[in-house]
């Protein structure tokens, strides 16, 4: 009978589990629909900036922007976009380990020197990094409570600073690119310095597009130069965060047919060792009745 307890009380803490699993899929569903809504909205906007911007850079010799200039990288920067929670699968776990090996493979003399830098947007990244030791700029752990372009511009404006100041020679942005709710790509992207337009193959003719400017092409370069800068990160931001609502969403969903899976494996459990009980007891009465008969 202690076997058949011990097998109940497991029941009921699979059932209250399924419960919460299934709650939070739910949750994670109806966060998801607006997380999606947000970076698909985005996404033609960047787009189209970058290829104004590029189309622009082309056509100017000798761009001056001091976010274009290319330094010997002996001062590194990473941005490393996370979540503040967990039960997501291996969502953070997978961006943390795209951003060692890109310390390791790409950064090892920097990083033996000290001169690579974190900045962690998200709680997981943030406790992970500063649990081994690294320097970790700022704290942007409540970014996502107030997920907007505005804060997100603060964060980006503070690492164009640094850029300019020289505190760092190379910015790398590592997230979870949001492609649908049961797939993310990780992504590591230059942020800065900005990298130079991109040549147009060979075998296909340049895209001639022909804009009406005003003021002239070197001022609207500077001024879109740091915008597009912002755009990226918050673009990054955001694809992480739907990433994220459909990472969970996902494990939330299996962690649930799991459960369902191992209820009904408990269920046969009980079931057996109850008529295994009943046939013991049921074998001891007639046995008793037997002797007492024979008696």
């Amino acid at each position: 009978m202690a076997n058949l307890k011990e097998v109940r009380n497991r029941i009921t803490s699979v059932s209250s589990t399924q419960q919460i699993t299934r709650a939070m899929k739910m949750v994670s569903a109806a966060k998801l629909k607006r997380a999606t809504n947000a970076i698909v909205q985005l996404r033609p906007y960047a787009d189209k900036l970058q290829d104004i911007l590029s189309n622009l850079s082309s056509s100017v010799e000798g761009t001056s922007s001091p976010f274009m200039t290319n330094r010997k990288p002996r001062k590194i920067l990473l941005v490393v976009v996370t979540s503040n929670r967990g039960l997501a699968g291996a969502f953070n776990a997978n961006v943390i380990k795209t951003a060692n090996l890109l310390i390791t493979k790409k950064y090892s003399e920097q990083h033996k020197k000290g001169n690579v830098k974190i900045v962690a947007i998200g709680k997981k990244g943030q406790d992970y990094y500063k649990k081994n030791k690294y320097e970790v700029l700022g704290n942007h752990v409540e970014l996502f409570s107030k997920l907007n372009f505005e804060n997100t511009a603060k964060i980006t404006a503070s690492i164009m600073q640094g850029f300019l100041d020289g505190e760092f020679d190379k910015v790398e942005l590592v997230y979870n690119q949001f492609k649908n709710a049961a797939v993310q790509v990780l992504k590591t992207e230059q942020l800065l310095p900005l990298l130079p337009a991109v040549t147009v193959e060979e075998d296909k003719a340049p895209l001639a597009v022909d804009y009406i400017l005003e003021p002239s092409k070197e001022e609207i370069i500077e001024q879109l130069i740091p915008k597009s800068i912002k755009i990226q990160l918050y673009k990054a931001v955001l694809d992480s965060h739907a990433s994220e609502h459909g990472a969970r969403m996902t494990a939330m969903d299996k962690a649930t047919d799991n459960a369902g899976e191992l209820l009904k494996s408990l269920k046969l459990s009980y079931n057996q060792a109850r008529q295994a009980a009943i046939t013991t007891e049921l074998t001891e009465i007639v046995s008793g009745a037997a002797a007492l008969s024979n008696g």
